[in-house]
């Protein structure tokens, strides 16, 4: 997969995901894709000071793009 179509399917599960995050007042912004298999994003809004964020990132975001880009390895948010 390119650093293209990587980004691309990454944007997709971001905006697949993000509906979620919205209902609740908050949202995500892709920051980095490093060496094709580590995302950074940024939680938003609500979701950044959340006290289930990190559930929230885990159980959704991180499985959404592994879902969409299997080769992802790690997603961290920073603040």
């Amino acid at each position: 997969m390119t650093t293209e179509e990587l980004t691309n399917n990454v944007l997709i599960a971001l905006e697949e995901i993000r509906p979620f995050l919205k209902s609740d007042g908050g949202d995500i912004q892709l920051i980095s894709i490093e060496d094709g298999k580590h995302v950074t994003v940024r939680l938003v809004g609500a979701c950044s000071n959340c006290s289930v964020n990190q559930m929230t990132l885990k159980a959704g975001v991180e499985t959404t793009i592994k879902r969409h880009a299997p080769q992802v390895e790690t997603v961290v948010n920073i603040e």
